[in-house]
This record gives structure tokens, sequence and C-alpha cells, in this order.
């Protein structure tokens, strides 16, 4: 008697299948999830909502001053950005560079080239 006589010659049994020939399920479609999910959905806007009208602000008066003084300077830092073009801004700088002492000396910036 050879080696490999005993060995089984059928197709591997995997747990959890079953049957070889029934293959993957199909999963059905469940109106009832959908619905579930759509009230889960509402819901949240729902809370949302609440949520928007029952929100309280816990900061004190000195630090509502302190973001509105933020807020008005980083306004004015916006609007001073804004008012200059880049040609002006390179004429400031290289204006700049000619004030400075030549131990400093960096090539000057050119708008054309």
């Amino acid at each position: 008697m050879s080696e490999y006589a005993t060995v089984q010659k059928s197709a591997l049994k995997i747990k959890g299948l079953g049957s070889i020939s029934a293959g993957k399920k199909k999963k059905k479609k469940d109106k009832e999830s959908k619905h579930r999910l759509e009230q889960v959905a509402t819901n949240q806007n729902d809370e949302e909502v609440e949520g928007k009208k029952t929100y309280i602000d816990k900061r004190t008066p000195a630090q509502i001053a302190f973001d509105k003084m933020q807020e008005k300077r980083q306004m004015e830092r916006i609007l001073n950005k804004a008012s200059k073009t880049h040609k002006h801004r390179v004429e400031d700088f290289n204006r700049h560079l000619d004030t400075l002492t030549e131990h400093y000396d960096i090539p000057k910036v050119s708008w054309t080239k």
C-alpha cells in the first residue's frame, strides 16, 4: 500500500458555508432599515435645530470684547494688504533696502525681468 492511499480527494469543507454548491447568499433589501435611516436623519435634523436655539454664550464680557477687537484688527490688516498691489509692495521693499547700510546688503527685487 502506498503512502498516498489514505489521502482524501474531495473538495475542502469550510466552516459556516454549509454545502459548497450553495454559493454566496444574496442580501435582501430591507424596507424597514430604510425607514429607520430616514427616522434617524430627521431626528438629527430636529436636534440640530433645537441645539441652535438653546445655545448660550458662556464667555465673559472681557472675552467678548477681546474677540470683537481681534476681528476688527484682522479686518484692518486685510484691508491694508488688499489696498496695495504687488508692484507697490516691491517698490516699498526696494526703498526700504536703499535705507539699509551695505552691511545688510540684499539684491533688489525687480518686479519686471
